[in-house]
């Protein structure tokens, strides 16, 4: 598959990618990061935003799992119980074997799968060479550290590139 760091659509939270916007490109499976996607990393539990985004999205039929690159499990356990969805830890993105296994999980494949992650060299890396629709967000929180700030610099150029696309 190809090496773009570039994601389909890039929108500002994962509240804008809506259950219509998913079904209208055929999507029954999301797979989606969890820090900085869903939540800041310093959030233990999901908010009630987050609970009703996931069951407007599993009431329109679209499959919900987390593919965490996490080392510990702990908080994406919990994090994932809490929202009654599935996730494929230890995923390794860039590398497409998380989201390989996660497909597989969930009974779909590439042309019916999207990936929602707020990085372009593991989410969206992962994705494009997975074949699935890559889906960016800004992460939420922000950059706190100086490296995530350089980090958000480098993307920049890259989401210029998804917004010229339209």
């Amino acid at each position: 598959m190809p090496f773009s760091l570039i994601p389909s659509r890039l929108f500002g939270s994962y509240r804008e990618v809506t259950p219509e916007l998913l079904q209208k490109a055929g999507v029954a499976l999301l797979l989606s990061d969890l820090d900085f996607t869903l939540a800041p990393k310093s959030v233990r539990r999901p908010d009630p935003a987050l609970r009703a985004w996931i069951s407007e999205l599993k009431a329109a039929g679209i499959q919900v799992m987390i593919v965490s690159n996490n080392r510990s499990g702990t908080r994406v356990t919990e994090f994932c119980a809490d929202l009654g969805i599935p996730y494929q830890g230890h995923a390794g993105k860039p590398s497409t074997k998380g989201l390989r296994a996660a497909m597989a999980r969930a009974g779909t494949d590439r042309t019916r799968t999207a990936m929602l992650g707020d990085k372009l060299l593991t989410d969206m890396l992962a994705a494009n060479r997975a074949g699935v629709l890559a889906l960016m967000v800004e992460p939420l929180g922000g950059a706190a550290t100086p490296w995530q700030k350089v980090l958000h610099a480098l993307q920049a150029p890259f989401k210029a590139l998804c917004r010229r696309r339209g």
